[in-house]
């Protein structure tokens, strides 16, 4: 081994009198000196300091001494430092100097220091020199090496057994005592400078703290206060040494249980679909389910709004890993399958990992599987969310969805994804495969053997890779154990995938069906990076290990599962060899070849060094204890086997064949020979005799430890075993991991501890999360340094360099951050800041975590039988050896506790809580060549017993410890609470059994109970621990705690497990302060994985002393003369704290909990508020019919009165009792309250109800109201001035302001008729920028309020998101600002200016809600009145309207075994109401002697009675939105059920047909008794024609706590008082009314109404309005609207102000008990509440859903121009096109209409003058045309659709003998689409590219507007192309106008249009033929056929020349 040594002599020279300290580093590793306490001038330290190093020192390194004044409470302060470069220690091996120290300013100071330096190199050459040259230094210096990352580390402590130079108590050094390790980290570094000083001197320098030990001060000197941990010692959470690792309190295995899921897709539309005239459908395919849309016809942006919803109950790994593909089809029907436009790909994972996951709102790109060169081919709008069992989605408020359709800015892709994703080709190589179970029986094979003669292997392996909803498979190699397939998957996909997962699976094909043999998940995220610096996908070549069941092939394998990848595989299965690469595609290459389907092609062979070096590694383990086996195993001996891969598995591992041995042999000869030079030393020279592994245990036979358990009797003999094993060297993964690791433990350790702290509100959590953050950040920095070492290992990959740059880079900036973060923790981020730190914690686990395995996980098997019982599975880089500690698994050379479990499934449910065994194993795992300390983390003081026959350079096959120690455990069991509860009263009766070592003990039973308080002290003697007594003390064994409940037959059943460590007092040690008495501490129970209450208990552990005559027959052994008798106290064990006896004598024997352990007590009287009891269910099948209730706390309690009838009034007749009882001082030691109920039958019998534990009192603690800061008496009155509240709070008041009036606040909006005429005039000088007229009184209704207010609550959600966004940039610029030291006056400067960067950084869309905002907007809008749109249930918003009266639910029946408790509500019987109240008793006078103080009541002072009261309830059901679907087609047809007592109301006549959004908008009357009728039951019903209806959900509302809290949840207050009109009042009581009860109740003073409308109540002032109107337009006075300014400013009154509840409308989830958890739908409702006592109320308000109005939209498609030409001519080959235009405005077409052809035109120009007329019913506020109809012919009703109001337009050329061509269309929205041109030519393309841009107009507002209008297409390359331009005129009229004056359709009467004056071209040739021929041939070739006829008259005349020229010569000629 390499080491540096340093021997630190003296520090001489120094100043003045102290304790000095001194540092040694070298290479970023500090060492500390012990304390040399009270020296003068010379302090002599004599140490010896020893770094092991693995490189070669170099020649410029560097040694740094620092010397400290040592301070046990402040900083230490530095004297000086002294710096040397060892290149001469590196020539010559050995120095020795004295020499000066220098100060911070770098001067040279007195001091000097002398140190000898001694540097063993690898070959020896620098200077030889044994260990025995430093004996004279004590040994035990171990103590003292402290560095950065980790706790205190041992030294090396040379050969195995006791040291010479430790004696038999060893010498304990001062820092042993300090329970070394207790905190976290040293404080290293530079000393501070003084800046730094004087800002912590405001701090106190030390916590003060109960628990905090004087040994936490004895290190403050080095530690700063942040980082002591305060988990005291005995908390098992803290590592306290270095010699045993913490146990894993969680036992149940999670991942393979299966969970309910529900995946709710809603396809809304889509848009820009590539292809012509097309029909199409959505597919939506989830895993193997299908599911389609309606088809929309010829249309390229379908309309769909259809909600679809898949039911899942599978484990979450086979959830994430299913694929969700939306697909878009043309033209599918029941005959064809129609094609494929596109598709989109993602995995739930993917949607699962959004936040609220959930994507809402999003277009998918669609792109086309068949041609990747092709881009995209679509977008869908979808909302995609996926919900596990009790995840709540929040969904954003449906309300009118006009948000602008931004594609781009919100494609559906995660964060961080760019829109243009590429094709990339995924290669996955698959090489080869090792060590594979034989998959077949070996009877068949015994027969061919028997007649072929051959021996073959029994399995047929082949490798199936799935990614992305693709399979690809290699081919299958036969029979082979080895098989080499050498050939690769290629998928091809885009990149970044949405799948985080590609699945390789090895299988084992079979003629019936094949099997996994083992399944590896590659996570894309680990193995690759997508930063700047990222790096694409990549893996291997490496060697991945697969995990499954256990070997032994059996025909049905119960474990299967293991194989598929679900739940931790239970043994090695395979190891297989492959690697990743990813190429991103060209797609504009021509030889690209455009599938994605998946391809297998043959690769080259990869060499052997490919994956590393083959090295020899060495696995020992020692069994140093195994207890707590379970005794249903039965008594047959036991032995356990260790496995490494197939290494160390003689029952079923496979042999390998002799060819891999040879070949490894040869090359570890030349390794050997070094190895023998260097082990000389250590007696291995025969290491070459190969070592036969020993890898199982001797069984042996159990002996009995209680009922339950067995142990066996490894007393001072534990057995060893050790494997020789060959693996490719890859170490360098593991040590990575294992670095970061350590750093992430320790970070998860204190923030724990953090937590702990905020959650015990001790002082100062800010300042430890500062000492975690500045242990993060160097641990972080010393990784840096680490990881960065010389790294061109053999068998490096790719992802190897990148991933180490990564992970450096990531820690460098984590370092950093934390660094960062740690300035800024205050005491009012501290919460913030610990979120920011768990943020750390899981990146560093994601960094952690290594994909590319090396050697694989040891298993540990417990045999009986020769069968496998239970196991334990141990990552290897765990346990793996480095010479860097840091480096080192977390359990290499430590003993570990370890707990056995069952395999698979058999590990789930209650099977899964018990421990099979617990065994304290040692395990060391590293390279052969450095096994010579594998066994120096073995607790000291043993020999080592080797098997005979080898001589001994074997490992040990058993360990002999000759040194025990004698302990007494006192196990002080004070109390648990909150357990499970076991019995099927919905109680326990509990008892512990405490475990240590080999013995156990019970506490005694208490019977029903779930919170029991034994008060009792166990005592164990004789407890022999082996080992050394000083590593005992620092590493004491656990002590598991179990906890059973008794039943009187069969076996007691188990309910819980913790861990716990004791506190150890030495036999020199005092028995006393700070450590002893131990405090009670709490540690939490589990069951399974789930929390299952916690204990309060201390432990500890004293070592009983010797004899004074023992001590003396052992000195004279040794020294053999006679010692006189020697002194040592009492001798036995009467040096132990004495025990009392049992106090209480009707206990029996049983010890208490002695004085100084349990609690100081203090004398509190409880009162407690008896209301009543709801909603009892009956308990063995009778009703309950007389219950009482008793209250229980600390064994004292009270009765209720018996409620004589339950079914005639449940509420109790006395309603205040009270108890005194004495408590512990500590809150957080307060024992549970129990609350039972029991009925009393005849026969004085009781009969328990259920019960309640109300586990923590501190809320029910009543404090005096504080006089002086809640009084406001002594400041006068002061004015509440309603105006100068800012914009965003104004929207919280729900008081609308008007922006622009000058009054100080009009509450009422009508104004004067003068001011009116005012505002209008303002808005005709404005010009056209508001053309909105006012909006009419009358045609407002509730509906309008509603849509108003939604609009609010979105506007309130993005003013919110403004203002977080501007805090985080705010806190942005803080850390910026301390970052570069600026002050804080400093910051507005540079806030103003980056803010404003920031704006412009913001995109468009806010820019346009800004807009919204401006107050230039708010006077139009502020005419409606508005209510609060909630949108969650009002019970959360108001602190379930406990504000006095509290509901506790009542247990019965045994808790559930699921993880989760949403199975409790099964087990609710009931529900008592009441309430609670706790104070110390002598409570001040001021209280009792107030005004109309009443005792009995006591602390409930002003509760109304409880007698009956009859209330009329009515509830307002506005409308459902996302309803799960109930029926085949996808839909339901919800009605409405009420139910509140006895009543009932069924709406199932106005069902509404096939929607899962229904507007209901009805209200009910139920007249109701409180409190018989309090449970008010909305549920929505699924109406069928057939058959009972099903229940889709219901939502339950506890009306009376609503009508008793003093938030007046009876009937919402209206933010403006009106008599008549939308916005009625609708309480019988007026505001003023309200007012003066209030006030009355309040006991305040007023209201006083004053002149100018002002109101005064209590002190404060209240301005508003005092003129009302009524019905007829008069005036009246009124105080109504001061009064209500008041009550909507309630909170602000002093002492009882509250918010009262608005006007408003509630969202609550429905819920469906077979479904539980799991939300199906939302209802939006509010119910009012009006005694009957009281006036009667109004009608109620009509909110029935508005009727839409009919209007008619007239299109006259006067001309078009520019149409593009399809037709050739058949006579003269023109082009030309028969032009006509159709339109329609319903999406399905069903309206559409076509004008006459223009035919032939050649210019593209046609002209029309022909009138569509489109009759539709439209509803304004939601923006939607409504149509209904019936879906298909066998419906049995029609359907309502709301489709978007969009007019589309498309020209087309006819034809008469085939299909009409489509030649362009475009779509009008008519709400919003863009002007037209004025003229054709201004027509163009522009108006539809730039959409987004151009003003918008509305034809609802506009009325009337004509213009041209651009028709496209989209073209091969799919780009828009104009193909003509249209002029129209749309002219919409409402159905009475349009009845006034109607028009025709075409061109007929009335008011037809005139005829078009067409070309006489457009005609059809066989209707006119001469007419054609005119045009068509005359027109074209007129010319042509003048000169032809020309031509024929000239010819004609030359022939009748011709012709007549002879006769007329002969006539001339003979006639002459």
């Amino acid at each position: 081994m390499m080491s540096l040594v340093v021997h630190l002599k003296t520090v001489a020279h120094l100043r003045g009198k102290g304790d000095r300290i001194a540092k040694v580093t070298f290479r970023g590793l500090p060492l500390y000196s012990r304390v040399a306490e009270n020296c003068g001038e010379v302090a002599h330290f004599n140490e010896t300091f020893r770094w092991p190093i693995a490189s070669r020192l170099d020649q410029n390194e560097m040694l740094e001494v620092q010397v400290y004044n040592y301070s046990k409470v402040f900083t230490n302060r530095l004297v000086g430092t002294f710096c040397m470069v060892l290149q001469k220690v590196a020539e010559e091996g050995h120095l020795e100097l004295t020499d000066t120290l220098i100060d911070d300013n770098n001067m040279s100071i007195k001091t000097s220091v002398t140190i000898d330096i001694r540097y063993q190199p690898m070959d020896g050459t620098g200077g030889m020199w044994s260990d025995g040259e430093f004996l004279d230094v004590p040994d035990d210096r171990d103590g003292m090496f402290a560095f950065e990352t980790d706790s205190l580390l041992s030294g090396q402590s040379h050969g195995s057994g006791t040291s010479p130079g430790r004696s038999l108590q060893g010498s304990i050094p001062t820092f042993r005592k300090a329970g070394r390790g207790v905190f976290s980290a040293m404080k290293l570094g530079k000393a501070k400078s003084s800046k730094d000083d004087h800002k912590r001197g405001d701090e106190p320098a030390i916590l003060e703290m109960e628990d905090l030990d004087k040994k936490a001060m004895r290190l403050a000197g080095m530690l700063e206060p942040d980082t002591i941990s305060l988990a005291s010692v005995t908390a098992v959470t803290t590592n306290v040494s270095n010699k045993r690792s913490k146990p894993d309190i969680k036992m149940e295995p999670s991942s393979g249980r299966p969970v309910d899921y529900q995946i709710s897709i809603t396809v809304i539309e889509a848009r820009q679909l590539i292809g012509l005239n097309m029909d199409p459908v959505v597919c939506v395919e989830v895993g193997d389910d299908k599911k389609y849309t309606s088809m929309k016809e010829s249309t390229n942006c379908p309309y769909y709004n259809e909600y679809f919803v898949f039911d899942f109950h599978v484990p979450p790994d086979v959830m994430f890993d299913k694929i969700i593909k939306l697909s878009v089809i043309h033209s599918k029907n029941l005959l064809r399958s129609g094609t494929l436009v596109g598709t989109f790909k993602m995995d739930v994972g993917t949607v699962y990992s959004q936040p609220e996951h959930q994507f809402y709102h999003k277009w998918a790109i669609l792109s086309d599987p068949d041609d990747i060169t092709a881009g995209c081919k679509g977008y869908v709008k979808c909302d995609i969310a996926v919900v596990g069992k009790g995840d709540n989605i929040k969904t954003p408020h449906k309300a009118n969805e006009t948000d602008e359709d931004d594609i781009e800015g919100n494609l559906l892709l995660p964060e961080g994804i760019p829109a243009e994703r590429q094709w990339a080709r995924f290669y996955v190589k698959i090489h080869r495969a090792e060590g594979l179970p034989k998959m077949n029986t070996s009877i068949m094979a015994n027969v061919k053997k028997a007649f072929i003669g051959e021996n073959r292997d029994l399995v047929d392996p082949y490798v199936q890779v799935q990614f992305s909803g693709q399979k690809g498979k290699t081919s299958v190699q036969k029979s082979s154990y080895e098989p080499i397939w050498n050939e690769q998957v290629i998928f091809t996909e885009l990149f970044p995938p949405l799948c985080k997962r590609i699945k390789v699976q090895i299988r084992d094909s079979d003629k019936v069906n094949d099997v996994a043999i083992g399944t590896h998940f590659i996570d894309l995220r680990k193995i690759s990076n997508d930063g700047d610096k990222g790096f694409l996908p990549t893996l291997g070549p490496a060697w991945v290990n697969m995990y499954g069941s256990t070997r032994q092939y059996t025909l049905m394998d119960e474990h299967q599962d293991l194989n598929d990848g679900l739940g931790e595989g239970v043994s090695f299965r395979a190891r297989l060899l492959i690697s990743v690469a990813v190429e991103i595609l060209d797609t504009t290459s021509p030889e690209i070849i455009c599938s994605t389907d998946v391809q297998v092609e043959p690769v080259s062979n990869i060499s052997e060094s490919a994956t590393g070096k083959m090295e020899e590694f060495f696995l020992f383990g020692s069994f140093l204890e195994a207890t707590m086996i379970d005794r249903k195993i039965g008594d047959k001996p036991i032995s356990f086997e260790i496995t490494i891969g197939n290494y160390g598995n003689h029952i079923d591992g496979v042999s390998k064949s002799s060819s891999v041995k040879k070949k490894k042999k040869e090359g570890e000869n030349q390794e050997e020979e070094n190895e023998l030079i260097q082990n000389s030393s250590e007696d291995e020279a025969d290491e070459d005799a190969d070592l036969t592994s020993v890898s199982s245990t001797p069984p042996m036979k159990p002996f009995i430890t209680d009922r339950n358990y067995f142990h066996l009797p490894y007393f001072e003999k534990k057995p060893c075993v050790y494997i020789k094993s060959w693996w490719q060297d890859q170490r360098r993964r593991l040590y990575n991991s294992n670095m970061m690791d350590k750093i992430a433990d320790k970070l998860e350790e204190g923030l724990n501890d953090v937590q702990e702290v905020i959650k015990t509100e001790k002082a100062f959590p800010e300042r430890r999360l500062r000492g975690v953050l500045e242990e993060l950040s160097i641990g972080c920095s010393r990784y840096v340094t680490l990881a960065n070492k010389d790294v061109n290992l053999a068998g490096r990959t790719k992802l190897d360099r990148e991933r180490l740059k990564s992970c450096m880079r990531e820690m460098d900036s984590m370092g950093q951050q934390a660094k960062q973060i740690r300035t800024q923790v205050k005491k009012n981020t501290v919460k913030e800041k610990l979120k920011l730190a768990q943020n750390f914690l899981q990146r560093l686990r994601f960094l952690a975590d290594e994909p590319q395995h090396s050697i694989p996980d040891v298993f540990i098997w417990m045999m009986s039988n020769n069968k496998r019982i239970a196991y334990a599975r141990i990552p290897s880089k765990d346990i793996l050896y480095s010479v860097v500690d840091e480096e080192t698994g977390k359990d290499c050379g430590k003993v570990k506790a370890v707990f056995l479990k069952l395999p698979g499934k058999k590990g789930f449910g209650p099977a899964g809580w018990t421990v099979q065994a617990k065994l304290e194993l040692y395990l060391w795992l590293g390279l052969n060549k450095s096994r010579k300390n594998f066994l120096h983390g073995l607790p000291n003081g043993f020999e080592e017993i080797r098997a005979t026959k080898m001589g001994h350079g074997l490992p040990p096959v058993t360990l002999v410890y000759d040194m025990k120690q004698v302990f007494q455990l006192r196990a002080h069991m004070y109390q648990a609470r909150s357990l499970f509860a076991a019995d099927s009263s919905g109680l326990s009766d509990p008892f512990a059994r405490v475990f240590f070592s080999s013995q156990s003990q019970v506490t005694e039973v208490l019977n029903e109970t779930l919170c029991p308080t034994w008060d009792q002290l166990l005592v164990f003697d004789d407890v022999e621990l082996f080992g050394e007594a000083t590593e005992l003390r620092d590493d004491p064994p656990i002590i598991v705690v179990e906890f059973y409940d008794q039943d009187t037959v069969g076996k007691a059943e188990f309910i819980g497990r913790t861990f716990a460590k004791p506190t150890i007092k030495m036999r020199d040690e005092p028995y006393g302060p700070p450590r002893f008495p131990p405090q009670l501490e709490y540690y939490q129970i589990y069951r399974g994985n789930s929390i299952a209450g916690e204990l309060l208990a201390a432990f500890e552990l004293l070592q009983i002393p010797f004899d004074a005559e023992e001590i003396r027959r052992a000195l004279i052994a040794v020294h053999d003369f006679a010692v006189p008798q020697i002194k040592v106290g009492q001798g036995g064990r009467a040096d132990l704290p004495p025990l009392e006896g049992p106090t209480d004598s009707e206990r029996g024997p049983i010890l208490p909990v002695p004085l100084g352990i349990r609690p100081v007590l203090s004398r509190y009287r409880i009162e407690v508020l008896f209301w009543g009891l709801r909603d009892l269910k009956r308990i063995n099948l009778a009703q309950v019919d007389r219950p009482r209730v008793d209250i229980e706390c600390a064994g004292r309690g009270v009765q209720s009165a018996l409620i004589q009838n339950y079914k005639k009034n449940p509420n109790f007749s006395t309603l205040v009792k009270w108890f005194e009882v004495d408590l512990p001082e500590n809150e957080l030691l307060h024992p549970p309250l129990n609350i039972r109920v029991v009925d009393c039958r005849a026969f004085g019998r009781y009969i328990l109800v259920g019960s309640h534990a109300v586990s923590t009192l501190r809320h029910y603690i009543y404090s005096p109201p504080d006089k002086s800061c809640n009084n406001w008496a002594t400041a006068g009155d002061v004015s509440v001035s309603l105006e100068a509240e800012p914009p965003i709070r104004k929207m919280d008041t729900v008081v609308k302001l008007d922006a622009m009036s000058d009054a100080v606040v009009k509450v009422d909006m009508n104004e004067d008729e003068s001011d009116k005429e005012k505002k209008k005039k303002k808005k005709k000088k404005k010009g056209g920028a508001e053309e909105e007229e006012e909006t009419d009184e009358r045609v407002l209704d509730w509906w309008s309020k509603y849509f108003a207010s939604i609009e609010t609550l979105k506007e309130n959600l993005r003013s919110q998101e403004a203002a977080q966004a501007e805090a985080e940039e705010r806190e942005d610029l803080e850390i910026a600002a301390e970052a570069a030291d600026i002050r804080p006056d400093d910051l507005h400067l540079k806030g103003s200016k980056m803010k404003e960067r920031f704006k412009e950084k913001k995109s468009s869309k806010q820019k346009r809600s800004q807009a919204a905002d401006g107050s230039e907007k708010r006077p139009p809008k502020a005419r409606v009145d508005e209510l609060v749109v909630y949108n969650r249930e009002l019970e959360s918003e108001y602190g379930n309207f406990e504000d006095w009266l509290h509901t506790f639910n009542l247990y019965r029946g045994k808790a559930g075994d699921d993880d989760e408790h949403a199975l409790d509500d099964d087990r609710i019987v009931g529900r008592f109401k009441g309430s609670l109240c706790m104070y110390k008793v002598p409570l001040s006078q001021e209280i009792t002697r107030e005004a109309g103080y009443d005792p009995n009541m006591g602390m409930f002072q002003s509760i109304p009675h409880n007698d009956p009261i009859h209330v009329l309830v009515r509830v307002y059901v506005v409308r459902a939105t996302d309803l799960h679907p109930a029926d085949i087609n996808g839909k339901a047809d919800p009605y409405v059920v009420i139910k509140l007592g006895k009543s009932e109301v069924k709406d199932k006549e106005n069902y509404i047909s096939k929607q899962l959004n229904p507007v209901f908008g009805k209200s009910f009357d139920i007249e109701a008794t409180f409190p018989m009728e309090s449970m008010l039951t909305v549920s929505v019903y699924d109406w069928d024609l057939v058959g009972t209806d099903d229940l889709i959900g219901e939502t339950k509302i506890d009306l009376e706590n609503r009508f008793y809290s003093k938030f007046r949840a009876t009937c919402g207050i209206a933010s403006n008082y009106s008599m008549h009109g939308y916005n009625i009042w609708r309480d019988p009581m007026k505001p003023s009314q309200i007012l003066a009860k209030l006030c009355k109740e309040g006991k305040i003073d007023g209201p006083h109404y004053g002149p100018g409308g002002k109101v005064k109540v209590a002190n404060r002032i209240f301005t508003g309005p005092t003129e009302i109107e009524d019905e007829n337009g008069l005036k009246k006075q009124t105080e109504e609207h001061l009064a209500l300014s008041v009550l909507n400013h309630w909170e602000e009154i002093p002492r009882v102000g509250c918010k009262l509840v608005p006007e408003h409308v509630e969202t609550r989830p429905l819920l469906n008990p077979d479904k539980p958890g799991i939300e199906q739908g939302r209802l939006e409702m509010w119910v009012d509440m009006f005694p009957m006592d009281m006036p009667a109320p109004g009608p109620a308000i009509d909110i029935s859903p508005r009727k839409p109005k009919r209007y008619e939209l007239r299109v006259i498609i006067w001309n078009t121009d520019e149409v593009i030409l399809e037709d050739d001519d058949y006579f003269t080959g023109e082009k030309s096109s028969d032009i006509f235009v159709r339109g329609w405005l319903k999406g399905q077409q069903e309206d559409k209409q076509d004008t006459d052809v223009h035919y032939h035109s050649l210019t593209g120009e046609g002209n029309f003058n022909w009138r569509f007329v489109f009759p539709f019913d439209y509803l304004v506020a939601e923006e939607k045309i409504i149509i209904s109809k019936k879906e298909s012919m066998f419906s049995w009703d029609e359907t309502e659709y709301k489709i978007p109001p969009r007019l589309t337009m498309q020209v087309w050329d006819a034809d008469h003998f085939s299909a009409d061509d489509f030649l362009g269309a475009i779509e009008l929205d008519l709400n919003r689409f863009p002007r037209g041109a004025k003229t054709a030519k201004q027509c163009n393309l522009d108006m539809i590219r730039n959409e987004q841009e151009l003003p918008t107009i509305s034809i609802f507002k506009q009325k009337r507007v004509k213009g041209w209008w651009p028709f496209v297409a989209r073209d091969e390359n799919d780009e828009m192309e104009l193909t003509g331009k249209v002029e129209a005129e749309l002219h919409l009229v409402t159905a009475e106008e349009a009845e006034k004056s109607p028009v025709g359709l075409g061109r007929n009467e009335p008011d037809p249009l005139e005829k078009p004056n067409r070309p006489d071209t457009s005609l059809m040739w066989f209707l006119g033929p001469l007419k054609s021929l005119r045009y068509f041939i005359w027109h074209n070739y007129r010319w042509l056929i003048l000169k032809a006829l020309g031509l024929i008259l000239l010819l004609l005349m030359l022939g009748l020349f011709l012709y007549s020229i002879p006769g007329y010569l002969v006539k001339k000629i003979l006639g002459a």
